[in-house]
């Protein structure tokens, strides 16, 4: 997050050099290893306006009309609001954002009460809503969430310093306790909530706001902010507990002070997404962007894309969304690029109409377009369905022809890609396809558009 002080404070430079390496405030270094992302623009969008179709199967039967239309925005994508957002309850939020304490699940060792997040997701969930949330320690201007019993461990040191102008608490990397803590923490996290429908995301990290940086503050890897070390031996884990709820970290992981990935590539293969915290700043073509090609332009095959409006300047709150665009740049076109699915932009009810927050979040994650639909009566039904999105949904659908599903899970339909799916069922001409998905909360439901004649 970076807060209207902390803007203020860059444009006005009132800050000198951060603690940390001797950093520029604001953050904004180049990448370490540039020459590790192809700096080649690919130029492709995502949403193919004519997928290719693969011819029929023999037995499919007689084509039958069917007419749909996406209508609203689709369930575990689009623009994300607070949860404490007066405007939660507009008609073009699906997912709702909250950070989380580490201290307000654990106050004695091996002992987690989960009441705060029980009851968050009650909520979120009451209006038809999903949650991604992000547990963080460091806060500017704030103690640190490190649970009260490691803070009184032997040998724990917290360190105190200034960031963004606010007395801030950091954590003890060194300590070991908080080491096995924070991988227990996850372990059972994930094993709670991660069938859990009413979570759609989860962002983790280190740092301020756990978004991979002290870009302001005493910054001591090993210290401060985690070694590499440790790093390299959590990130795996989050990949074997969490098998169905999507994780993401900042790109700003990509740098090599911060992050074990430029002298551990094989972490690179774990199935993670990125999120991007500064989404259209003025300069989000040179360090952003080079952040989701250090991770790879394909990365969202393996997990999602996210992110937040830049707060660098009033403008970019003000403009991100646009028409027009801002920087030389279109929303929707960055979008398609790094083939996003939801960003947070809990000032855009402020900034844009809802029809035009609504347009924009439509433009994110997967969309479902069934370009042919027939019926073997008694039989069987057969459905050509594309992925005319920008990204893939991320979870387990299938569409299904009068209650039975087909065989092919739609989590793996990539942008632009067209596939047959033929449903062993007692069909007739008056059948209907539906795309169904057991992560889904009440009130939500999967969208495809037709017209088939």
């Amino acid at each position: 997050m970076r807060k209207i002080f902390l803007i203020l404070c860059v444009f006005a430079f009132t800050l000198g050099s951060c603690a940390c390496q001797g950093e520029k405030f604001p953050r904004k270094a180049p990448k370490a290893d540039p020459e590790q992302a192809d700096d080649t623009d690919s130029g492709e969008s995502g949403t193919p306006s004519s997928p290719t179709i693969p011819n029929k199967p023999e037995d499919a039967g007689d084509r039958v009309p069917l007419s749909a239309s996406i209508t609203c925005v689709q369930p575990m994508t689009g623009i994300v609001l607070w949860n404490t957002s007066s405007a939660r309850t507009k008609s073009y939020v699906q997912l709702e954002f909250s950070y989380m304490l580490y201290s307000d699940v654990c106050k004695e060792k091996d002992v987690f009460d989960w009441g705060v997040m029980d009851r968050l997701l009650a909520d979120v969930s009451s209006r038809g809503h999903q949650a991604v949330v992000r547990f963080r320690y460091t806060y500017p201007g704030k103690s640190c969430a490190v649970p009260d019993y490691i803070k009184s461990w032997p040998g724990y040191e917290a360190t105190n310093g200034k960031s963004e102008r606010r007395n801030t608490e950091f954590p003890d990397w060194r300590c070991e306790e908080l080491q096995r803590f924070h991988k227990e923490f996850h372990r059972r996290f994930a094993e709670r909530y991660d069938k859990d429908p009413r979570l759609a995301f989860v962002e983790i990290g280190f740092g301020l706001w756990a978004e991979y940086h002290i870009y302001d503050g005493p910054c001591v890897i090993g210290r401060t902010f985690p070694s590499h070390a440790f790093q390299a031996e959590f990130l795996p884990l989050m990949d074997e507990w969490f098998q169905d709820t999507p994780w993401l970290f900042s790109i700003d992981a990509s740098d090599s002070k911060y992050a074990p990935f430029h002298s551990n590539p094989e972490l690179l293969d774990l199935k993670f997404g990125n999120f991007d915290d500064s989404f259209m700043c003025e300069d989000w073509d040179g360090y952003n962007w080079s952040g989701w090609k250090f991770f790879g332009q394909e990365r969202y095959r393996k997990g999602p894309g996210g992110g937040e409006f830049s707060y660098y300047t009033d403008d970019d709150q003000k403009h991100a969304l646009d028409k027009g665009g801002m920087h030389g740049r279109k929303f929707e076109d960055v979008v398609a690029k790094v083939h996003m699915t939801f960003i947070i932009g809990n000032d855009q009810p402020g900034k844009q109409t809802d029809a035009r927050i609504t347009e924009a979040a439509m433009s994110m994650g997967y969309r479902f377009q069934i370009n042919d639909f027939c019926v073997n009566p008694g039989k069987s039904a057969t459905v050509n369905i594309s992925n005319v999105g920008v990204a893939p949904i991320y979870r387990d659908a299938w569409v299904a022809v009068d209650g039975v599903r087909g065989d092919f899970n739609l989590r793996n339909l990539m942008p632009g890609e067209s596939t047959w799916i033929q449903i062993e069922c007692d069909a007739s001409s008056s059948s209907k396809p539906a795309i169904e998905c057991d992560h889904l909360v009440g009130g939500q439901k999967i969208e495809y558009q037709a017209s088939v004649k």
